[in-house]
């Protein structure tokens, strides 16, 4: 490739076809490829280069404590688990082509957050924009955000995200002015947008450390009302097991 072409390439931000071209070329040549065959050789391996990149981005960009991938997660060893239900939501996908939630109930340790993790991959690979965070991590944002007066632009940032998993809600101290801002941020996702919640609480607890029974009405009116709640609160903890033996299909499980 002479100079010419490759200030070409780079001026067109074609990174990927810049570097493989005379790769490309070569199987070209190899597999005698018409020009019409050769140029569509081309623009495919240049999209798949970038949707790789972008792919990558997406979860880069995700905040994920963890990459825990649906098919790691260890369902042998959680039996009271319905995995056919489990696998046939991820499957369908029609949590994100519907702007469903999915909320998953239980003790801690038992894989409420490598599920929803998996799900939330599962979403960022299609495409869509998604970001963890665990609740007290988003109250805290809220609360500073009154500080400066951010708190609109910090609502939209997180009512922007396609599928937002909210990890860990309940056992945490909850000021009310907190509770009004997520039940805002809530109310603006609610059938917009995906929203994934892991719990160690029944929704029975929620107004424990919500402290306000209004409001805590209303939010598990819009969070449930287009929801698939998974309880998986007769399912036991795996961290012990998963630490003297995890592979495979056994891996990680949060």
């Amino acid at each position: 490739m002479n100079e010419e072409l490759q200030f070409i390439l780079k001026s067109l931000r074609l990174g990927g076809l810049r570097a493989r071209w005379d790769e490309l070329l070569a199987e070209a040549q190899r597999g005698r490829f018409s020009h019409e065959r050769l140029l569509k050789h081309v623009l495919e391996a240049e999209f798949r280069t970038r949707s790789e990149t972008a792919r990558q981005l997406r979860r880069r960009r995700a905040h994920l404590p963890e990459i825990l991938e649906i098919e790691t997660f260890p369902f042998r060893r959680q039996p009271k688990l319905d995995r056919k239900r489990i696998m046939s939501l991820y499957d369908r996908f029609d949590y994100m082509t519907k702007q469903q939630n999915i909320i998953w109930l239980g003790p801690t340790g038992c894989g409420k957050t490598g599920l929803a993790t998996g799900f939330l991959l599962q979403a960022i690979d299609r495409g869509y924009r998604g970001y963890f965070i665990t609740f007290p991590e988003l109250l805290a944002e809220l609360y500073a955000s009154l500080a400066d007066h951010s708190e609109a632009k910090l609502l939209r940032k997180y009512a922007s995200y396609d599928c937002l998993l909210i990890d860990e809600i309940g056992y945490v101290e909850v000021e009310p002015v907190q509770v009004g801002l997520f039940f805002t941020l809530m109310q603006k996702r609610h059938q917009r947008k995906t929203t994934l919640i892991s719990s160690n609480l029944g929704f029975s607890e929620w107004g424990s450390f919500l402290k306000n029974n209004q409001l805590t009405g209303a939010l598990l009116d819009r969070l449930t009302s287009a929801s698939h709640v998974i309880n998986m609160k007769d399912c036991h903890s795996l961290r012990g097991k998963l630490e003297d033996n995890g592979d495979g299909e056994d891996g990680p499980a949060k």
